[in-house]
Order: C-alpha cells, then sequence, then structure tokens
C-alpha cells in the first residue's frame, strides 16, 4: 500500500537569490579520464557555475592511448543541439568555452553561436583556447588558421594560446621577453582584453626545470581610460606527457578571472598553483601505480581531479606572478 506524504515549505523572506553564472563549454568528451568537456566542467561546478557541456566529438578516450574509438559531431549536428536549447529559451549565457577543433564548417558554426549569444548577452565573455598545434608544428588542418585569426579571436574576451599558437596568430616571432610582451599586445589589437601565453620557450630565470608564462590583461575604467597589467611566472616543469591540461588551465582561468575581474596576477596564481596541485598528485600516483623503473601509461597519466577537489576549491599559492607592467 502506497502511503501519500504532503510536506509544505515556507522560503526565508530573508534569504538573497544569488545569481548563478552560467558556462556553455563546446569541447570533446572522453568517456574514461581527463580532456576537453570532462576537464573543464568539474573544476568549474566545484568553483560554483552551472556548465552545459556540447560534446564536440565522443571518444572512448584520448588518443595517446593505444586504441580509441567514438564519434565526432558534424556542424549540423551542433546546430542541431542549440536550436533545442535556444526553442526553450534557455540560451541565456555569461561565459563560453571552446577548445579543440578540427573541422572548418564546425568552427565557423561555434563562431554563429558565438555571435548570436553575445547579441543576446553583450556582457557575455568568451574564453577560447585556440589549440591549433606546439612546439613549431601544427596538430590542426592549416586552413583552420585563418577562421581562428579572422573570426574566433576578435569575438574572444580571453585568450589563451601557447607560444606557437600566438605566434601563428600574430605572423610574429618570440624570442624575448620583450617579443612575447609584443605579441600579446598585437593579440590585444585583434580583440581579446585578457591574453595569457600558456607556456613559451623562453628561458627562465629559476633555471631549466622552470616553465615561463605570461600574462596581459587591458581594463577599461569607467572614465573611459584603460590600464593594463603584465605579468610573468614561473612553472616547475614535470617530466610527464599529461593529456587535458589545456582545457583546465583554460577552465580555470575562467573561473578565477570572474572572482578576480581586475586582479591578472591573483587569478593566474590561483590558476597555476591549481594545475601544480592536480599535475603532482597525477604524477605522485602514476610512478606509485606504474613501480620503480616503469614510466607511467596513458591510463595511469589520467588527472587526478576528484582527487584535487579541496586544491581547486583553495588553493595553497605555490606559484607568485611577477609584475612586468602596470598603468
Amino acid at each position: 500500500m502506497r502511503r501519500s506524504c504532503s510536506t509544505s515549505f515556507q522560503t526565508e523572506p530573508s534569504v538573497t537569490t544569488v545569481m548563478e553564472s552560467r558556462v556553455l563549454s563546446i569541447q570533446s568528451h572522453v568517456v574514461r579520464g581527463y580532456v576537453g568537456n570532462k576537464s573543464a566542467t568539474f573544476p568549474l561546478q566545484v568553483l560554483g557555475f552551472e556548465v552545459d557541456s556540447i560534446n564536440s566529438v565522443q571518444f572512448s578516450n584520448h588518443t595517446g592511448y593505444a586504441h580509441w574509438k567514438g564519434q565526432v559531431l558534424t556542424a549540423d549536428e551542433l546546430n542541431v543541439l542549440y536550436e533545442g536549447i535556444k526553442l526553450n529559451k534557455v540560451n541565456h549565457y555569461d561565459y563560453i568555452l571552446t577548445g579543440y577543433s578540427r573541422d572548418i564548417s564546425f568552427l565557423e558554426m561555434v563562431v554563429d553561436i558565438i555571435q548570436e549569444l553575445k547579441k543576446a548577452n553583450p556582457s557575455l565573455v568568451y574564453v577560447c583556447d585556440p589549440v591549433m598545434g606546439d612546439q613549431g608544428a601544427m596538430y590542426v588542418p592549416e586552413n583552420l588558421l585563418p577562421v581562428y585569426r579572422d573570426k574566433v579571436v576578435p569575438l574572444a574576451d580571453t585568450l589563451t594560446p601557447n607560444q606557437f599558437e600566438a605566434e601563428l596568430l600574430t605572423g610574429r616571432k618570440i624570442h624575448t621577453e620583450e617579443d612575447a610582451v609584443e605579441v600579446m599586445d598585437l593579440l590585444h589589437n585583434m580583440g581579446p582584453e585578457t591574453v595569457v601565453l600558456t607556456s613559451t620557450d623562453l628561458p627562465s630565470k629559476h633555471g631549466d626545470s622552470f616553465l615561463v608564462a605570461l600574462g596581459s590583461q587591458k581594463t577599461v575604467k569607467t572614465d573611459g581610460t584603460t590600464t593594463i597589467q603584465k605579468i610573468c611566472m614561473n612553472i616547475p616543469k614535470v617530466d610527464a606527457v599529461f593529456v587535458g591540461t589545456g582545457d583546465l588551465f583554460a577552465a580555470l582561468l575562467l573561473a578565477w578571472t570572474h572572482h578576480h575581474p581586475k586582479d591578472l596576477k591573483a587569478a593566474c596564481e590561483k590558476t597555476v598553483s591549481v594545475m601544480h596541485h592536480v599535475i603532482k598528485r597525477t604524477i605522485t600516483y602514476a610512478n606509485e601505480a606504474a613501480g620503480p623503473g616503469n614510466r607511467p601509461s596513458p591510463a595511469q597519466l589520467e588527472l587526478r581531479m576528484i582527487q584535487s577537489k579541496a586544491d581547486i576549491e583553495n588553493p595553497a599559492i605555490v606559484v607568485e606572478a611577477k609584475v612586468l607592467q602596470r598603468s
């Protein structure tokens, strides 16, 4: 016999409704492991964001494994999903986050969606990781470069290229810190107010075991004047190949620039420190799982994301950013 129960709830009149921030994340998805949306969603949720995910691909695992299977979302299928969101009038977003794309028609459909969402909400912030290549080699079709340069980057508010991607977008090589600053200024002129070079080949003053990253943020004040903050970070290197770290970085930067909208130094310190904790926990686990003298497998090197929840929420700052310019 089913027992029915009626319960009434009363809302406290003194409780203030908290405005939630909602992110549309268009990235890859894997069943096993952490890359793309799997890398971005959990940390964003932990840091208080609602995340709507569109999976550009659905693979069994990332392609660094010996085997992988899956499906790729077409531009038409992307449009169908977006139309469903729009028909229900739930297409209002505070942020858009995009990562890896291999198909020109898919990327152009992403551009169309972003333009429409920005028209509906002019204060929407678009965070773009322009994934094209690294270490002098492109791993996407070359015809994506003009789409990124001419259509995607002008829409972006925050851009997170590595050195090679920044060089591709600007046509300028980076050999010195001054070159890097100039390239970031060129990227600002293309549209983004915040630019972070997530990795460079520049020598670190701390030695070969450190990686140099740089950032630049233009902020328009209420009186119309512009302030610029430029920073440099020396990040400890880890001797292993991790997948999904770029996706994690972009998601964390989105979150921490939301919490520190006019302080790139604080946002980057928290972003990079979380990365350090996650990677350190991952390599420790992977080495123990592999055993002495053995190189960890791709499965063992999957990011220890869930185990790093506390560090994502409240990271101990282990990398400090040096201010190069504040004006």
